[in-house]
């Protein structure tokens, strides 16, 4: 699939058959989140992949009990093993830099006939408990990946360039 066309059918897809992912898809995906760029080059992205139903289970039930994100066939928990760098521009670097990560995995899913879901309502704490992540890391987003069962809506709410984009000045 064509990049522009991955960015276009994209959505958030929280309805998946029960199939799983092929490892080789799966290395894709994940390879494209290594690709992505971060602040400085530090990649402070760390993820964890979790294919096990009853981990999957609990990770649902610590993202506010949400059904579907226990039925996707992979749960990614994408961290950051960070020492709080902040730019110059007075941002932290790790959550752009893990956010870019999702990203690059949600459009390259999106690619190879996948689906995914960045999920950000989860209790953190539960999350590293299920996933035993250290304290020290925080846990940004959650994301789920696997095959739709249902085809990508028609079109997609979104404003126009008009209304987003200023030129030379605000």
């Amino acid at each position: 699939m064509e990049v522009f066309e991955a960015i276009r059918t994209r959505y958030s897809c929280r309805n998946y058959l029960p199939k799983p992912v092929e490892e080789e898809k799966l290395l894709q995906v994940l390879e494209a989140a290594r690709l992505a760029p971060s602040a400085r080059n530090f990649q402070e992205w760390r993820l964890v992949v979790v294919t096990a139903p009853d981990t999957r289970q609990k990770l649902a039930e610590a993202a506010c009990n949400q059904r579907f994100v226990g039925e996707a066939a992979v749960v990614i928990a994408c961290c950051a093993e960070t020492d709080g760098h902040v730019m110059r521009c007075g941002e932290k670097c790790y959550p752009i830099d893990v956010a870019i990560a999702i990203d690059h995995m949600a459009l390259a899913a999106r690619a190879l006939g996948l689906g995914t879901c960045w999920i950000g309502a989860f209790d953190a704490p539960a999350v590293r408990g299920v996933l035993g992540i250290p304290t020290s890391v925080p846990v940004v987003e959650l994301l789920t990946l696997g095959y739709p069962a249902d085809a990508p809506p028609a079109r997609k709410s979104r404003h126009s360039l008009e209304e987003i984009v200023k030129r030379e000045s605000w």
